[in-house]
């Protein structure tokens, strides 16, 4: 392993040296421009010098593509608009701009269907597949891909083909179906290793297999994969994708216990980010050498580099990325002793993981504070912790399994529904072969064919019933939650009407008291409208009816910070969580704001909630 770390290293120190044949490619390419005067030439070069600056200079690569959508606008050149559109959505999908890549997917498509251009209607399509995986509609995608291998076939686009198995396979692989990821990885390769055209097609599929040999713990094996990546990416002076498969293997050396080796391949890849400014791969690396530093004992090394990865993430508004580095910069303050330090970025970890619902950020700050907290020798709040820790844990264990099960369900559909049209193709195959052979039995041909149709019928009709009763059961729960939110709104709505009614009501009897005269006769009314109004344990329990069918884990999280909030405090929380101020929570419970302040102070002291956060927002946030 120390032989290959060595070798590993030493090639990545050589990889700029290939930025000057870049360079060279480059100047032939704008030399090579300028002098082309067919617009279908002009438009294949400027495609070329795109895919080149695509990884390299994001924002020349977007003025290239806007540049040949431009050009081929003007001469009505309509493959050169088709691949004008597709170079701004690959443009869009690289800046993580998903809508706007879509839009110009969409873009390329249409003008492709309408002008019979196959070669951009695949590609467009693919792009599309490729962000059905990102959202997380992988069997979508898994499905778009199987209805663009045919297209690839016929045309001999063996490099499309290959792409293709491969986003194929990266899908199954995200699913955690690791044997399909890798069969599907393998003809990919028997397809790219045919072929001489974007060699580094082949390193993304290498990539792929060393993680998931890292997901199930081969460690070494890993490695190789990557070594054999990296290599092609260092030919192809792909230094995007360098940065972040550097990234990758330094994870897979802390997990074979090579800190130092993993120290410096995680510099390596802040090398190359700095130099060409990919700030979300900068961060990474800054975030990942300071756990690394931490873990050598070199605290205030790790803890310099983890703020400046908390300033970069900030200012790209990569949200997931500053609760993961707010929750390490207050890990390293408890390994400094810093206490103070570490429950504020810790406390602001937490706070930022509730309110984005991101749950396995959620558990390491719970369990990086559980450990601040016992440090502090606040045994009590630290237990409180690791409750929540274990509860939430064991959720994401049965959301992940349901995960599952829904996941294989859905691939039982799917290929219950493959296997049915085979069949069909079949019945009507073997329909066909008997009209050749017997021409005399035109009877039972017709017969035969209307069978087949009928069947034919049968098994659409079926299928779409099927997705007809799933789409309205999705519909019906839909419109049931939607009730009931209308309904919780309406309740909270009608509180706040009934407690405004009854302060008018007392604030009448005050006045009547300075008219006896009046007194008398309005008295017996008031009173009987009191009665009839003030039905407030009824009302509480109508609300908190509707309250926990529409925020059903609401009271669990309060319960599971501290078991000793009382049914009142409760309440309050609820009035919050639904958005009412002081006076309107003061109306309803028949008592003063300032005593709504005091309350909500006191809950605040007992949810153990940081003093600079606001309560409201933390109850919100829940």
């Amino acid at each position: 392993m120390t032989q290959k770390a060595t070798l590993l290293l030493t090639t990545i120190s050589i990889s700029f040296l290939c930025l000057g044949q870049q360079e060279s490619k480059l100047d032939s390419l704008n030399l090579a421009i300028k002098n082309s005067n067919d617009i279908a030439e002009k438009v294949e070069l400027l495609r070329d010098k795109f895919n080149i600056q695509l990884y390299s200079e994001t924002g020349s690569a977007k003025e290239i593509a806007q540049k040949v959508l431009t050009i081929s606008i003007k001469e009505n050149y309509l493959n050169g608009i088709a691949i004008g559109n597709y170079c701004l959505g690959n443009y869009f999908y690289i800046s993580n701009n998903l809508d706007s890549a879509s839009f110009y997917y969409n873009k390329t498509i249409k003008i492709s269907q309408k002008h019979n251009l196959n070669k951009q209607l695949t590609i467009a399509l693919s792009g599309k597949a490729i962000i059905k995986a990102d959202t997380g509609d992988y069997f979508g995608a898994i499905q778009l891909n199987d209805s663009i291998l045919p297209l690839y076939k016929k045309m001999n686009n063996y490099l499309g083909l290959g792409i293709t198995l491969g986003n194929s396979a990266r899908s199954y692989q995200t699913m955690g179906q690791y044997d399909r990821a890798m069969a599907g990885y393998i003809d990919a390769l028997k397809v790219l290793d045919t072929i001489d055209k974007e060699p580094f097609r082949k390193a993304d599929i290498l990539m792929d297999i060393g993680k998931i040999n890292y997901s199930q713990g081969n460690y070494n094996q890993s490695i190789e994969y990557y070594n054999q990546a990296l290599e092609i990416y260092e030919n192809t002076t792909d230094y995007l994708y360098q940065a972040y498969l550097l990234n990758h293997m330094a994870n897979t050396y802390v997990e074979l216990g090579a800190l130092e080796i993993a120290l410096k391949t995680y510099q390596q890849s802040l090398t190359i980010s700095k130099k060409f400014n990919y700030l979300n791969h900068t961060a990474d690396a800054l975030a990942n050498i300071g756990i690394i530093q931490r873990k050598l004992g070199n605290y205030e090394i790790g803890l310099k580099s983890q703020l400046q990865a908390l300033q970069i993430n900030k200012s790209s508004n990569t949200i997931d990325n500053v609760v993961s580095v707010l929750g390490e910069i207050g890990k390293t303050y408890t390994e400094l002793n810093d206490l103070p330090n570490a429950f504020k970025f810790l406390n602001q970890s937490i706070h930022l993981a509730d309110s984005i619902k991101t749950a396995n950020y959620l558990l390491s700050g719970l369990n990086y504070r559980a450990a601040a907290f016992e440090k502090a020798n606040k045994y009590r709040e630290a237990n409180i912790d690791r409750k929540r820790y274990q509860k939430l844990n064991d959720s994401i264990f049965n959301a992940d399994k349901t995960k599952q099960i829904e996941q294989l369900r859905t691939l039982y559909e799917t290929e219950q529904k493959e296997a049915e049209i085979a069949l069909q193709q079949e019945e009507i195959k073997t329909l066909n072969e008997k009209a050749k052979v017997d021409k005399l039995r035109k009877g039972l041909y017709a017969g035969g064919m209307a069978s087949a149709i009928a069947l034919s019928g049968l098994l659409v009709f079926g299928f779409r019933q099927r997705i007809k009763k799933n789409r309205i059961e999705k519909e019906k729960i839909s419109e049931q939650l939607e009730h009931k939110q209308k309904e919780l709104t309406s309740q909270t709505l009608h509180l706040v009407q009934k407690s405004q009614f009854i302060a008018e009501i007392k604030e009448n009897l005050e006045n009547l008291k300075n008219s006896p005269e009046k007194f008398k006769v309005e008295f017996k009314r008031i009173v009987m409208l009191l009665k009839k109004q003030n039905a407030a344990d009824k009302d509480w329990e109508v609300f908190k009816s509707y309250f926990s069918e529409v925020h059903q884990d609401f009271e669990e999280k309060l319960k599971a910070i501290t078991d000793k909030i009382t049914d009142k405090e409760l309440r309050l929380a609820s009035y919050v969580k639904m958005g009412l101020n002081n006076n309107e929570i003061a109306n309803i419970l028949n008592v003063l704001p300032s005593s709504i302040h005091t309350s909500k102070y006191r809950l605040k002291q007992k949810l153990i909630i940081d003093k600079d956060l606001d309560f409201d927002g933390f109850i919100k946030s829940l």
